[in-house]
């Protein structure tokens, strides 16, 4: 399915500085997460990575996932993975809290396994969540302009 939520334009001009590879995984991966999800808001970071983040709300501690870019490569990741019932054992990582799958190839996010962890993380997302929002399907940048 795809959605008709674009890019945001300050995400798309740096993300058309990767390789194509990554921008082709980048985006059906968002599209990926949009159609299991469509009412996600999209938080859009520069950092150390180029990153969109899922949120349940526009607050960074609503995020259920996220897919930063690297300059080779992107990650799935969960921003409470530690937290996560993860029965395939599919997260890898050693932080506090975030945990990813590593994504090379479609194969890597489009199965029932993967596809079940993210509705994990949004179930888990919705219940912890401190109130509602009134915030919905939203993209918002949080890249500062130069």
């Amino acid at each position: 399915m795809i959605t008709t939520r674009p890019i945001h334009p300050d995400f798309q001009f740096l993300l058309e500085f990767k390789d194509q590879e990554i921008i082709d995984l980048f985006t059906d991966l968002r599209e990926y997460i949009l159609a299991l999800y469509p009412d996600s808001n999209e938080l859009v970071y520069h950092t150390h990575a180029l990153t969109a983040v899922f949120s349940i709300s526009d607050k960074l501690s609503d995020a259920f996932c996220m897919l930063p870019i690297y300059t080779n490569h992107l990650n799935l990741g969960f921003n409470k993975g530690t937290l996560l019932k993860d029965p395939n054992k599919l997260l890898t990582g050693t932080g506090n809290l975030i945990r990813h799958v590593d994504v090379k190839k479609t194969s890597d996010y489009r199965n029932p396994k993967v596809k079940a962890l993210i509705q994990e993380a949004i179930d888990f997302a919705n219940n912890d969540m401190d109130k509602p929002t009134k915030s919905i399907g939203l993209t918002i940048s949080k890249i500062k302009k130069k």
